[in-house]
């Protein structure tokens, strides 16, 4: 008899940490690589957050906390949502879970039976189509490209909309495209989805605050499918608090009573120091915490002169986010140095052992002719890793 489940099975690891831990090793090994695999901002927490922490541990906040999260922070969470999305959630219908992740995992458990489908327009993050499979569902992926800013349409999604259609699952802003979707376009996909009442909108909104050209809007805005809505963000992105580990849902509240009830058998409550300081984190003015944007959004208009020298690769201006998603179809087929690139995430790994540049292939992010860079780096090691991939493959061009 097999010990490990058919379920554990199904699941593949992220790509993501796959490509950091092996450039990790190569770094170890002595070799100077440059790794912009990783999702995560580069800053300190903001001191004032920091401090919300220490006095949370002299205040003795050691014990368990409520499963959903302390009340002041669910309060909090409902204060950031009416200030910056313009929508109305009362505590109760909020989750405070382990990281963002934990809160799509519970959404996920709470509405997906085995054989239900769940719309995903790529480029998805990596973890979306794996967590589908843990929950025993299946993925309908909805394709989309360089062409059309990596966004699917209405008409898209309408059509691929069954009997057995549980949930359409996307980010805006979005890793990996770095693109959002408009008033608009969220307006439409709105009509329709409100036309599915079995289907339920999960919107990760976790990179909400890092869009450099206007205010992000939230599907949850549109009344006629608010109670169709799970809402998903964290700290992590916004204010730099990635190992601190929480995030939060917002959802009608017969989703929000199911959310608590599969935490409650899983992990409880969060962090409890972690949640205290996130209270001083949300009732801060954003502007407070504006200069990481600037740095990211200096960084991103470095990044995209410099890439546009690189030869075979079409890339589009990021307008949200910190990643570049370039199409490198034009590689893809050909044999370089030896290596035959069959898809994009043999060319990542063609440009690490070979440009000593981490990144990560499209394949597992549901665009296969497509690479994802972060940006979150120093503008130093920005400019080093764009040459060493431009001398590269200059050599082939």
């Amino acid at each position: 008899m097999d010990k490990l489940s058919d379920r554990v099975k199904r699941l593949g690891y992220s790509q993501t940490f796959v490509m950091s831990n092996k450039a990790r090793e190569m770094k170890a090994s002595g070799i100077d690589v440059i790794s912009l695999t990783l999702g995560e901002p580069d800053f300190d927490v903001p001191d004032n957050i920091k401090q919300a922490a220490f006095d949370a541990i002299n205040e003795n906040y050691s014990h368990y906390s409520p499963v959903p999260g302390f009340l002041e922070l669910r309060e909090a969470i409902a204060y950031k949502l009416k200030r910056d999305n313009n929508l109305e959630y009362k505590p109760t219908q909020i989750c405070v879970s382990n990281g963002a992740k934990q809160a799509i995992l519970n959404v996920l458990a709470a509405i997906i039976n085995d054989g239900d489908e769940v719309l995903l327009p790529a480029p998805y993050w990596v973890s979306y189509d794996e967590m589908v499979k843990m929950m025993g569902g299946n993925s309908v992926m909805l394709p989309t490209s360089y062409v059309t800013d990596f966004k699917v349409t209405a008409e898209q999604i309408e059509e691929a909309i069954t009997d057995k259609t549980k949930a359409i699952l996307f980010s805006s802003p979005c890793n990996p495209s770095g693109g959002y979707y408009t008033y608009a376009e969220l307006k439409s996909i709105a009509k329709v989805v409100a036309k599915y009442p079995h289907v339920t909108i999960i919107s990760d909104e976790i990179y909400e605050f890092i869009n450099y050209e206007t205010k992000t809007t939230s599907i949850a805005q549109f009344p006629e499918v608010y109670e169709q809505t799970a809402v998903i963000n964290g700290m992590s992105k916004a204010f730099a608090m990635t190992g601190w580990r929480i995030g939060y849902s917002a959802c009608p509240e017969w989703l929000a009573k199911a959310c608590e009830k599969v935490q409650g058998q899983m992990t409880s409550g969060a962090n409890t120091v972690a949640q205290r300081a996130s209270i001083t984190a949300l009732k801060t003015d954003p502007s407070e915490y504006r200069y990481m944007i600037d740095a990211f959004k200096k960084r991103r208009d470095l990044v995209y002169e410099l890439i546009q020298e690189i030869p075979g690769f079409k890339v589009l201006l990021p307008k949200a986010a910190f990643y570049f998603f370039p199409d490198i179809s034009y590689y893809i087929g050909k044999t370089l140095n030896g290596t035959e690139i069959k898809n994009s995430d043999d060319f990542a790994m063609f440009l690490l052992e070979n440009a000593h540049v981490g990144c990560v292939g499209g394949f597992s992010f549901g665009s296969p002719e497509c690479i994802r860079f972060s940006y979150a780096a120093s503008e130093e090691d920005l400019r080093k890793a764009m040459k060493r991939i431009k001398d590269l493959l200059d050599q082939f061009n």
